[in-house]
């Protein structure tokens, strides 16, 4: 005799040779269903499946335009027991994803074989979807991911290569970005009358779109350094560039400070459009701050901003710097602009590299191996002390 089953709350039995094959053809489903990578794939190979193996007159994913048989699948289910029978395909939250509809020959209802096999099938479908997805978001983070590595090769070319070497003076700078791209900016430009443009500029914001905005700034202060106009009028002629950029670019303003060094005549001059002040420490005086004398480039039009002078006499020291190295927190305590300065004060080496290594220590310390949460750009300049006879 053959061994059968029934059952609980259906009078359908169902012998088990009939049972094994329905295993063995369900297992030979999800093997099929499994073996696609692509949601759509995935979804198309259910509706063969259901139409061509248990013969059924039509199957449908509504929503999504795939439908496989009987055209009429393209509305809901009602309540007739001769309606299209529905199957939902939730992911591991339950969430729903999407559901199938089958359509029966001649509108019969499902035999229990059929349902049973179906709702096998449905549910793995549901994780050969969520898989689809799951791999094509991967494929997506790849692909961005690849394309923000280039990018963060490409800004970093961007920056000064190989600083000049200026007789009597060391120069330094280090940039770090907080993502793979930023829009911390610095440069170094030599001028038509032998002295040196330098600026440090932070675009608001982080990431990509403050990236791209930095190199629009890249673009166009090369552009308008290369006449040597004075440093005032440089600073107002970026501003009124940045301001025409349009609304994207006005939200991304840029806080920026310039600096032209007079090598031979020991002085310098400094505009600070809207940004940290700069630090000046010389021997046997107190230290000087460059403080701003606008607005950001790019966030009122018209404005007008006025540059400092001041002689850069042998030992004297100077830093510039992005809000990155100041708005480091441990707990509710900021590092703050104050501790930067007495640690550039205090610092012992004047020979700039060690300067920026120091520095990079005592907010390392400070942050107690905190991440990092901001771009960090900082330019040291000093003047040689002069030797004793």
């Amino acid at each position: 005799m053959t061994a059968e089953i029934q059952l609980p709350g259906n009078h359908e039995m169902i012998d088990l040779q009939q049972q094994v094959a329905r295993l063995q053809a369900l297992l030979e489903a999800s093997r099929q269903v499994h073996s696609n990578l692509r949601e759509e794939e995935v979804l198309e190979q259910v509706l063969r499946i259901v139409v061509r193996e248990l013969e059924m007159a039509g199957a449908a994913f509504p929503g999504t335009g795939l439908a496989y048989g009987d055209a009429l699948l393209a509305g809901a289910a009602d309540a007739d027991a001769t309606s299209p029978r529905s199957f939902p395909l939730d992911d591991r939250n339950g969430r729903r994803m999407t559901e199938l509809v089958v359509a029966t020959p001649d509108g019969r209802e499902l035999t229990l074989y059929e349902a049973d096999f179906i709702e096998g099938l449905a549910l793995q479908a549901a994780v050969a979807v969520e898989n689809a997805r799951n791999h094509k978001r991967n494929v997506e983070f790849a692909r961005v991911q690849q394309d923000l590595d280039a990018a963060r090769a490409i800004q970093r070319s961007l920056l000064p290569q190989n600083p000049p070497s200026i007789p009597g003076y060391a120069l330094a700078f280090r940039s770090a970005t907080c993502y793979e791209v930023g829009g911390d900016y610095l440069d170094i430009v030599a001028q038509p009358d032998g002295s040196l443009l330098m600026v440090v500029a932070d675009v608001a914001g982080k990431g990509l779109a403050s990236a791209i905005v930095s190199v629009s700034f890249r673009s166009a202060f090369r552009a308008m350094t290369a006449s040597g106009p004075p440093l005032d009028e440089l600073a107002a002629r970026m501003n009124q560039h940045h301001w025409a950029e349009g609304e994207e670019a006005r939200r991304r303003y840029v806080t920026a400070i310039f600096l032209r060094l007079h090598p031979e005549a020991g002085e310098i001059e400094v505009v600070n459009a809207g940004h940290n002040p700069g630090f000046l420490t010389q021997l046997g005086s107190e230290p000087r701050l460059f403080g701003a004398t606008g607005t950001p480039l790019g966030l009122l039009p018209g404005m007008g901003y006025t540059s400092e002078r001041c002689g850069f006499t042998p030992g004297t020291r100077l830093l510039f710097y992005t809000d990155g190295l100041t708005e480091v927190f441990k707990g509710d305590e900021e590092f703050g602009p104050e501790r930067l300065l007495a640690e550039f004060s205090r610092c012992p080496s004047s020979k700039t590299d060690g300067i920026l290594d120091a520095l990079w220590a005592a907010i390392e310390e400070f942050a107690d191996a905190g991440p990092q949460t901001d771009d960090m750009t900082a330019l040291a300049l000093c003047r040689e002390p002069e030797m004793p006879e």
